[in-house]
């Protein structure tokens, strides 16, 4: 099934949904996995840049913090 929706129609349905999605007590739910994957063939959602490599941090080599004997 082919939907030839206007931009006006797009943008009302994707409303709807998204009123329906974030209004929902269960989030994780069958029913609104579903409704999300619809909105997303709607309207899909922007590509993500990926995330900067994390840095990598290290405890201290001694300094100020040497046990003193």
């Amino acid at each position: 099934m082919i939907l030839d929706l206007s931009d006006e129609q797009a943008t009302l349905l994707e409303k709807e949904l998204t009123a329906i999605i974030d209004g929902d007590r269960y989030f994780l739910s069958p029913r609104i996995q579903m409704l999300r994957e619809i909105r997303n063939m709607i309207r899909p959602e922007p590509k993500r840049e990926p995330l900067p490599d994390r840095k990598r941090y290290e405890p201290p080599r001694g300094g100020r913090y040497r046990r003193r004997g």
